[in-house]
């Protein structure tokens, strides 16, 4: 696992991708049972990317990361919160039928300075909270009977700051929200 800061912290869903490359390592016959169990071990253990490395430092390597280029996020008739600290792909692909779906992006780990996103939704609510700094270009969702709203500066409105949210695809009976994280005096939401 390579990365430019050692010391930078880990989060789970990182941890999950190590794991799972150590499993992808047992089944390719690279490690023995206890290897791989010492390593798990190891890496639930660490917090940073430097205390990972001894562990997968002589399997190979499918990337940086190895964080997929696409995330698909499926719901029918539910409620689906994503929030805290979490990997961005490059692009996500949601799709959702009579329910909601809320994706906060303020402590995510973003993998490119663009992030694609394709909207498939009929009868839902999508409500999208980006970082500060965060612009977004909403101009290809198509909304039949929908609404659309956009409470962030577009792309074209500042200078490549922060991550670009590229958002477009079809919704259809459905509300869409793309919105910095409220703030107030001691609490957020």
């Amino acid at each position: 696992m390579s990365t430019d800061r050692p010391d930078m912290r880990i989060s789970d869903a990182e941890r999950e991708l190590v794991v799972a490359q150590l499993n992808a390592a047992v089944a390719e016959g690279r490690l023995t049972l206890s290897e791989f169990e010492d390593r798990v071990d190891g890496v639930l253990r660490s917090r940073t990317f430097g205390e990972i490395e001894p562990y997968v430092g002589d399997l190979p390597q499918k990337g940086p990361m190895a964080v997929p280029e696409q995330l698909e996020i499926r719901n029918r008739s539910s409620s689906l919160k994503r929030q805290g600290r979490w990997t961005v792909s490059r692009r996500l692909l949601i799709s959702t039928r009579s329910g909601s779906i809320k994706l906060d992006f303020t402590e995510a780990v973003f993998t490119s300075p663009v992030v694609e996103v394709q909207l498939e939704a009929r009868s839902s609510s999508i409500e999208l909270v980006l970082p500060r700094g965060a612009t977004a270009d909403i101009g290809s969702i198509a909304p039949h009977s929908s609404s659309v709203k956009q409470k962030v500066p577009a792309v074209y409105d500042q200078p490549e700051q922060g991550v670009i949210f590229k958002i477009g695809g079809e919704v259809r009976s459905s509300s869409v929200r793309v919105r910095y994280q409220r703030r107030f005096w001691r609490w957020r939401w």
